[in-house]
């Protein structure tokens, strides 16, 4: 979907289309959740500090994000979703995989799928989407933000190679900030760059995540789509540029991920009650050391506040830092709390 809930906030409260509004507070450590796309005009992005986005866009309208309203309308898209094929894996409240290999409607054509899936969301929700068409998850998902707003990208396999070499590192779909500029640092900057990299190097810089770039500059992956998955945890991270051993510098890291963090877990609705901190040295050793809650998390602070006491357990500020990363976890017992029985 397209700037989802400011989106929503637009269609509901016609006052507000044409105007620069931003889902968030400007209050405190409040954080940016979304943007319409005036707002992004003016630099404003998701998961930015609300004061930022105040500096950046004085004239911007500050809404109060009503979860309720998204969900239900996320509801009735993935129920439009449904009509064309049962291979549904949603990612969030307002994005999803389709496998539409088994066409229910008989089309025939997956951009006939693509164009008539939107036609309906816009018909019947009256908001816009945009579609990215190819044989994975990976080259969809990336052609998915190629032409936003109200766009549709199709990469045929014939040009997935190509198509990859030309991306620019920072648009990989993965691939953070941090991860970017250490790539950039490396000579590298696109797709065509990362090509160059033996297997073996990259695992040797990235760990695990290294085959995954080799896998996928090459247009490689075979997840698939998997309508039943259940989200078990979400999380954060990010790789320095260089590693670090100042204190002060990973404690600024940790609560700019808190609040990355805390971003996805409203955007997936998913409030869990474990927050555990993981560290990758520079040697590559990784330790991971986690506190559960009896209330679940419920703002950044939270988990900036559980990560900082955690990290006195770590060699953090003795040994220097590649990696740091944060997670929520514990949604399981909420979930079996509001599952009705069937029968």
């Amino acid at each position: 979907m397209d700037a989802f809930y400011a989106s929503v906030e637009q269609r509901d409260f016609p006052e507000l289309k044409g105007k620069p509004v931003i889902v968030g507070s400007p209050e405190g450590r409040g954080v940016v959740l979304t943007c319409s796309y005036e707002a992004r005009a003016f630099g404003v992005r998701s998961a930015i500090p609300g004061r930022e986005a105040k500096r950046l866009c004085p004239d911007g309208v500050f809404v109060t994000p009503r979860f309720p309203a998204y969900k239900e309308v996320s509801k009735k898209i993935r129920e439009i979703f449904l009509r064309y094929t049962d291979l549904v894996e949603p990612l969030s409240l307002d994005e999803a995989y389709l496998d539409v290999t088994e066409d229910k409607q008989h089309i025939g054509s997956a951009m006939e799928i693509a164009k008539a899936i939107k036609a309906v969301i816009f018909e019947e929700v009256f908001l816009t989407a945009s579609a990215g068409i190819s044989i994975n998850k990976f080259v969809a998902k990336v052609a998915s933000g190629m032409q936003k707003p109200d766009g549709i990208t199709f990469i045929a396999p014939s040009r997935i190679e190509q198509f990859m070499e030309q991306l620019k590192v920072q648009d990989f779909h993965g691939i953070g900030k941090e991860t970017a500029a250490k790539m950039n640092a490396a000579g590298i900057f696109t797709g065509a760059d990362l090509k160059k990299i033996s297997q073996e190097n990259l695992v040797a810089s990235y760990g695990k995540t290294g085959l995954f770039y080799y896998q996928i500059v090459r247009g490689i992956d075979e997840r698939p789509v998997q309508p039943d998955r259940e989200t078990k945890s979400v999380s954060v991270g990010d790789t320095f540029a260089e590693d670090v051993l100042d204190l002060n510098i990973i404690s600024e890291e940790l609560q700019r991920l808190s609040v990355l963090l805390f971003s996805r877990i409203q955007k997936h609705d998913l409030y869990g009650r474990t927050v555990t901190l993981k560290i990758k040295y520079f040697d590559f050793k990784i330790v991971s050391r986690s506190k559960t809650f009896t209330e679940k998390i419920s703002d950044p602070e939270s988990i900036f506040s559980a990560v900082k006491n955690l990290l006195p357990q770590t060699e953090a500020g003795k040994v220097k830092i590649r990696l740091l990363g944060i997670g929520v976890s514990g949604f399981e017992e909420e979930k079996q709390k509001s599952q009705l029985s069937l029968f």
